[in-house]
């Protein structure tokens, strides 16, 4: 075989060796069994529930509510059988893996193919010239430096990288270590949650975090509540009871007698049976959610669009290096090279692979991701924390956000924005200024003071402000350093309390924050003693307390649902201090007002007060403790007569409000072409109210019910095609949905070929969040679980952050787009520049040494520069790029193969000039110029060949050809400020550090030509440059001036065809949603 034959087939061979193994070396995930649920602890009697617990080997505790598991023996059986209470962690990728998967990217292994050939050549090359006693290392400079490039790059891959997995150990943080136990009729608080089997008997109070799936035996006190947010999504307190529960399969928010691991006790104390540990449970569920996401997870739109440029990359490389070397065949016995075919073979492979290396931008792998880390700082300013690098570009071809309402569209403080109560003229209803938490504002058309005793009169309001902060748990601190306000307690009774504050006294401008957010209740609180508490209960949807003054009267004091309240009451305070009698008219009136407050929708309730009280309560002395030998305050079932014959003082309406900046965003979400999609675990009614307050919907959808919203599992039972179709188009509400919903949204939204956005903040959120093309976890009210699953994580939980950040992501695209496109276009330069002169047969203008010098030193920092291009004045009004829309589209090749032409040709042309205008070369004579010396070259005058063609001779030119290069790339980088906008519009100046990427270079530049008159000799000489003359110089800008005016005109088209594509993107959807 010949050495040519053999050199190509060992290069074909490893290159396919280099691209076959691209499968995922990701460890499998953790192996997770999951159970066939045909038994449902929720809904089956509680005796079934508990011999379903224990198996047939062994017999059921005869009381085993009541004492618990038996012996240790009895214990062990169970423990072997279902295993230890815990999740098992997911083992972590070793150090080699990761370092190997940061080479799998298609780039980077045409770079390590491209080095391994140059690192044959040099070595080739060092061998040959050691046999002339010549300095030989600095061959290897060339594959040195590209090897050194991958390894930095891989070694920040790798950095980013560690610890971005780590979802499914974050579960077992939510598991606390410690319980209390029964077993064998004795309690064991302190005991290893781990050790817990199912058939345990468990004791939970308030703040205690449950250890594993329970069925409620026993509620102390008449009231549970849980937090069951990290689950379900839901922020209020759920009641628990210890009623069976009819249905079959029922979600998680209505299995009201069962606690789920993780979630935590935040009213009342219980006794609980485990029926689920480890795995079983609802959060091991979803650590196999997790686990399953992770093998679903796809490639970014960045990662697949780097994948098709490089491999095309490859192809147009490969053929031109491939015509390069056979075009110049019939040279490879020139006399140059002695006779020798391999001299010659090997010359002109050595031209192949410089063309090879002008080809491929060696700096683009470490660009990028200096670029999206570049990204990263900016979004961090904007509120947004990028745990993913390639999530920052996603987000700009994000198509569709599929955003949780709490927290995000609102603001996750209930605030009171309404309030109804009756004047002499029938019910009036008031608007209250301000949101939030901070009691700062007024209500409508009142005084501030007219809801506090003395100022207030005997007005209604005044007892309404009463009710509303002494009947409460809740309070409102202030902090004096961040000027901010937040509650204590229940988030319904805290927007009662803050609108307690609006009606009171006006604090003076001067006070802390921390005086300011509990200034009237104070007042309240020191006037008042509360002797007994009516706890809630779901019967009578109502909660009182008996409070006494200085003297020792008493007076109960109710809130609770409007239908329940106002059914009890007999009589209605005024605002004026009168009392009367409710007749039928009036109880209509202020339910018609409910009503009405309720579509709004708000939560509404109503406040009432009884002052004359049983003389058993008139007498009783002690306090909340001392009640249970009372015989009416002692007993829950008499709390309905206790808070019977009530005067009724008014209704708030209370609401999560919408932010006031995301209306707006949405806005812009629609004009950029990005859909929004609202899931929540609210009521329908609630959630299309603040989807037309946040213009999800127009109000004039609301108004004709042209709109798309769905309750519990009301989508997933239509048909896949008609779920589809709904997808295809248009903004879409999901209200009550279970913890595996926003999962399979996701999923068929990328089946559609969305790139979905999905935000989330509990455990049952992170499947989800791993599945996306982009995961949001909250900063704020967001689980660990769920910020370790996500891409990046919004510190202020803000939708508004969210829009923000897809703007920053397109711009990034933008900045990266530029960068990318004008690193290519250069390089496009160079292979026609290699490509001419090698075609041409004449001297080559540049060797590999400079257009290494070229691609790293003077392309590199206008390159990275780009990344802080301004963002473009349009970039919100286009359509979401397609997924599969590549970077180097059709036009941007077609354009930058145009440019490339001029550089090619101008590069090559001042050589020419030189050699023709300088040197009185003929054009024949310099195309034979490896004929030189030779009889009858130069027509049979005596030649210098040395001089033409040889050292410095050699120098000048090149040097002439890389000047040019050089200038003509600092003008494209200018010019790359915005891909599409004129320099008139976007000028340079507007990136400060374009300008600077520019100018350093330049002067790098101009200081390796003139390095000899410097008195550095050694430095031109390595690079092989020399100084050039004033006429040369001015040459030199003749030679590249023109390209801006070239780049200016294909931007000129490019403009046109942008709006063409984007017109056609439009008219698609609009077709799609018809369909």
């Amino acid at each position: 075989m010949a050495p040519g034959s053999l050199l190509l087939a060992l290069l074909s061979v490893l290159l396919l060796t280099l691209t076959q193994h691209t499968t995922d070396a990701s460890l499998p995930p953790v192996p997770v069994q999951q159970p066939t649920r045909t038994f449902h602890a929720s809904t089956a009697p509680l005796n079934a529930v508990l011999r379903n617990l224990i198996p047939q080997s062994l017999e059921v505790p005869p009381a085993l509510s009541s004492t618990g598991l038996p012996s240790e023996d009895y214990v062990s059986q169970l423990s072997a059988l279902h295993g230890e209470n815990a999740i098992p962690p997911a083992k972590s990728k070793p150090i080699w893996i990761r370092i190997a998967d940061e080479f799998k990217d298609t780039l980077v292994r045409i770079l390590l193919l491209v080095a391994l050939v140059s690192a044959v050549f040099s070595y080739m090359e060092m061998k040959e010239m050691a046999a002339t006693g010549a300095s030989s290392m600095k061959v290897f400079i060339e594959p040195a430096v590209i090897m050194f490039i991958l390894v930095m790059n891989a070694a920040v891959g790798v950095k980013m990288g560690m610890g971005a997995e780590a979802s499914l150990e974050a579960l077992n943080s939510l598991n606390p270590s410690l319980t209390t136990l029964l077993r064998s009729s004795v309690p064991l608080p302190g005991s290893n949650a781990r050790n817990i089997v199912p058939g345990d008997v468990i004791l939970l109070k308030t703040g205690d975090k449950v250890p594993a799936d329970c069925r409620i035996l026993v509620i102390n006190g008449g009231r549970l509540g849980a937090d069951e947010s990290a689950l379900t999504g839901e922020t209020d307190t759920v009641d628990k009871t210890t009623e069976t529960i009819e249905g079959d399969d029922l979600p998680l928010q209505y299995q009201g007698n069962m606690l789920f691991s993780g979630t935590l006790i935040t009213a009342g104390s219980c006794t609980a049976v485990v029926t689920s540990t480890g795995l079983k449970t609802e959060i091991g569920k979803i650590s196999a959610s997790v686990a399953a996401a992770k093998e679903d997870e796809e490639a970014t739109p960045l990662q697949k669009k780097l994948d098709v440029f490089a491999s095309k990359l490859t192809s147009i490389v490969g053929v031109i290096c491939l015509a390069c070397f056979f075009a110049n065949a019939n040279k490879f016995n020139d006399e140059a090279f002695g006779g020798s075919l391999m001299k010659g073979m090997l010359y002109y492979a050595k031209v192949a692979v410089a063309l090879g290396v002008a080809a491929i931008p060696e700096g683009l792998p470490a660009v990028i991701t200096l670029c999206l880390s570049l990204g990263t700082g900016r979004m961090a300013k904007k509120n947004v924390v990028v745990r993913k690098l390639p999530s920052v570009e996603t987000l700009g071809c994000t198509s569709v956000i599929c955003s949780d309402k709490t927290g995000t569209l609102t603001t996750n403080q209930m605030t009171a924005t309404k309030i109804a109560y009756f004047g002499e003229h029938g019910v009036q209803e008031r608007t209250v200024e301000g949101s939030g938490y901070a009691p700062i504002g007024s209500v409508e058309n009142l005084e501030r003071g007219v809801g506090m005793e003395g100022s207030g009169g005997k007005s209604c309001l005044v007892d309404f402000s009463q009710v509303a902060i002494l009947c409460s748990d809740a309070a409102i601190t202030g902090d004096d350093e961040t000027n901010t306000f937040a509650r204590v307690g229940e988030p319904t009774e805290a927007a009662l309390c803050v609108l307690a504050e609006k009606l009171g006294a006006q604090p003076a401008s001067s006070d802390p924050s921390s005086v300011i957010a509990n200034f009237n209740a104070k007042k309240w609180q020191s006037a008042y003693t509360r002797s007994a508490t009516l706890e809630f209960n779901r019967d009578r949807k109502s909660m009182g307390v008996i409070v006494s003054d200085a003297s020792g009267a008493k007076k109960l004091l109710v809130k609770g649902a409007p239908n329940s309240i106002i059914e009890r009451c007999t009589h209605v305070k005024l605002d004026n201090g009168k009392v009367v009698k409710m007749t039928d008219e009036m109880r209509t009136e202020i339910e018609a007002k409910v009503s009405e407050m309720a579509k709004t929708p708000l939560r509404t309730l109503a406040l009432a007060v009884k002052t004359a009280l049983p003389s058993s309560i008139k007498s009783y002395t002690g306090g909340p403790n001392d009640v249970a030998n009372h015989p009416l305050l002692g007993d829950p079932s008499k709390f309905v007569s206790v808070e019977s014959s009530l005067t009724l003082v008014g209704v708030a309406g209370i609401k999560d409000p919408a932010r006031p900046e995301v209306a707006e965003s949405i806005n812009i979400c629609t004009k950029a072409g990005i859909r929004v999609m609202m899931i929540t675990g609210d009521a329908k009614d609630t959630a299309v109210a603040i989807a037309r307050d946040v213009n999800i919907f127009t109000k004039e959808q609301v108004e004709s019910g042209d709109y798309k919203a769905f309750e519990g599992r009301e989508f997933f039972n239509l048909p896949e095609e008609t779920q589809l179709n709904t997808l295809k188009s248009g903004n879409v509400v999901f209200c009550r949905t279970e913890p595996a919903d926003k999962q399979k949204l996701i999923k068929m939204l990328q089946q559609l070929n969305e790139i979905p956005a999905m935000t989330g903040d509990g455990v049952n959120d992170a499947p989800a969040l791993q599945q996306a093309a982009i995961g949001i976890a909250m900063g704020i009210t967001g689980t660990e679980v769920a910020k370790e699953a996500a891409d990046m994580v919004l510190v202020d939980d803000n939708f508004a952050t969210i829009v923000a950040a897809v703007e920053e992501g397109r711009c990034i695209y933008a900045s990266m787009q530029a960068f990318i496109c004008f690193l290519i276009s250069c390089n496009i330069g160079e292979i026609f520049c290699i490509f001419f002169a090698s075609i041409l047969g004449l001297p080559e203008p540049l060797t590999a040494m400079h257009l290494l010098w070229v691609n790293l030193v003077t392309d590199g920092p206008p390159a990275t520069a780009l990344g802080f291009n301004p963002p473009d004045p349009d970039v919100m009004d286009q359509t979401p790029r397609k997924p599969d829309e590549e970077i180097m589209t059709k036009w941007l090749l077609t354009r930058y193969c145009l440019t490339g032409l001029y550089v090619g040709i101008a590069t090559v042309g001042i050589s020419v000039w030189h050699y023709l205008s300088e040197m009185g070369l003929g054009w024949k004579d310099l195309r034979s110029w490896t004929q030189c010396g030779m009889k009858g070259y130069g027509g049979g005058a005596k030649v210098d060949c040395d001089a033409l063609f040889s050292k410095e001779g050699r120098m000048v030119p090149q040097t002439l050809s890389l000047t040019t290069l050089v200038a003509m790339e600092m003008l494209k980088a200018l010019s790359a400020v915005s891909v599409d906008n004129s320099l008139f519009v976007v000028p340079s100046w507007k990136n400060k550090y374009l300008l600077v990427g520019v100018l350093v270079p330049s002067l790098l530049h101009v200081f390796v030509v003139n390095a000899r008159a410097a008195g550095f000799p050694g430095v031109s000489e390595a690079f092989g440059m020399v100084a050039l003359d004033k006429r040369q110089w001015i040459k030199v800008l003749q030679f590249s001036a023109p390209i801006l005016v070239l780049d200016e005109m294909l931007k000129f088209v490019g403009r046109r065809v942008n709006r063409a594509n984007d017109l056609a993107r439009r008219k698609a959807r609009n077709q799609e949603s018809l369909m």
